[in-house]
């Protein structure tokens, strides 16, 4: 009896497999039979699954906080820290929606890496195949997954939101010609306030998400007909032969477990932080750029110098050109890799030993900077996490 009730999760036959894929609608984008590699642990860490695993957690979180937050300069502030000390389970809730946050924009990056460094963008010789384009659908969900985390860095209205939101748009407005349009056009104003508060939330819990839904579904819709992940070798070597029902389940069912165990226990144990409401005429010292955009900062700080009577522009330098050439490099880079399909899903093979070592390098470096950032103290100075920093005026 009950092999007839659960037969779709664990099939008796590869018949019965097949059907439980066609008939279930999540299990609708896997193959009915898998490469064994496709199912490991170690060559994807099964980031993508994380990913999702995430914007879901943010979704659920999200939903019970939109009942309680007021998206107004006058209530905002106010809304959230009732969510934090008068809603029950409040503080837990926000701490999960805000720790998710940083959780996706670090699962999405390391599963962009894992895919270069595997030149699983690349296509196996002989096979009708477009991994590139899903390439760039990675590159792009990465993008929306920052904007998703920098619009809802804004909605808390307190001096850390304020001034990060300051600091990173202050940075747009560095593009040449276009630079205030740009920056206006993002706050919808010249000041940051009400107009800003009310473009970011609708941002932040309408397009965004509708548009990282979009592009994961066209993204896994993608990998199927590819062939599911890409492997060394010609179409045939390796190839599928093993059921994915039940297999495919179970991994999905640990990975999503350990994500929420992961998530609901650094919640618990890192409190969201919450500083006195927004001030516009006070500024702290120093004022940061959220985590993911520090080393951006850092690269401006770090350009911005005079040699004898030049002074160089260290924002347009750090904070437009170099991330528009990054940016457009990665997109393009699918097309620009010259070594062969062969390579395809295969980690750090001699042909590509140039090019991911140069990636991780720039990877690498960006880490650092971050970290740097990180140790950033009053008017800019650094300070080892256990120093406690000196009584620094404010700046007004």
């Amino acid at each position: 009896m009950a092999q007839r009730w659960f037969w779709s999760l664990r099939p008796a036959t590869a018949r019965e497999s097949v059907r439980a894929i066609w008939a279930n609608f999540l299990l609708h984008w896997f193959p009915a039979r898998m490469r064994p590699a496709s199912l490991a642990w170690l060559p994807t860490f099964w980031l993508g699954t994380v990913s999702w695993v995430l914007f879901v957690v943010l979704l659920l979180s999200g939903l019970p906080l939109m009942v309680f937050y007021v998206p107004s300069v006058e209530d905002a502030y106010r809304s959230v820290k009732d969510i934090e000390h008068v809603v029950s389970f409040g503080w837990w809730l926000r701490a999960v929606h805000r720790l998710g946050a940083h959780l996706m924009v670090a699962a999405a990056t390391l599963h962009l890496l894992r895919v270069f460094v595997t030149g699983a963008y690349k296509n196996a010789s002989g096979l009708n195949q477009h991994r590139e384009w899903n390439w760039v659908i990675g590159v792009a969900m990465l993008f929306a997954t920052l904007l998703l985390s920098f619009t809802g860095y804004l909605l808390p209205w307190d001096q850390l939101a304020y001034w990060a939101v300051t600091v990173g748009t202050a940075i747009v407005s560095s593009a040449p010609l276009a630079g205030a349009v740009l920056r206006e056009t993002l706050i919808g104003g010249r000041e940051i306030g009400e107009a800003t508060l009310v473009r970011f939330y609708l941002l932040h819990i309408v397009a965004l998400p509708l548009a990282v839904a979009v592009l994961f579904g066209y993204h896994m819709w993608r990998v199927r007909k590819d062939g599911g992940l890409a492997h060394g070798g010609r179409d045939g070597e390796g190839a599928a032969d093993v059921q994915a029902i039940p297999a495919v389940v179970r991994r999905i069912a640990v990975v999503t477990m350990a994500t929420l165990l992961a998530v609901t226990l650094l919640a618990a144990l890192i409190p969201s932080p919450l500083l006195d409401p927004a001030n516009p005429d006070v500024t702290p010292n120093p004022a940061k750029a959220p985590w993911y955009f520090l080393w951006l900062q850092e690269v401006v700080a770090d350009t911005t110098v005079r040699i004898g009577p030049v002074r160089v522009n260290g924002a347009l330098i750090g904070g437009i050109l170099l991330p528009l050439v990054l940016s457009v490099v990665l997109t393009l880079w699918p097309w620009l890799d010259p070594s062969p399909g062969g390579t395809a899903g295969v980690a750090f093979p001699r042909e590509r030993r140039v090019q991911n070592a140069v990636f991780l390098a720039v990877f690498v470096g960006i880490t650092v900077l971050t970290v740097i950032g990180l140790m950033r103290g009053p008017s800019w100075g650094l300070w080892w996490p256990w120093e406690s920093w000196p009584a620094a005026p404010t700046r007004f």
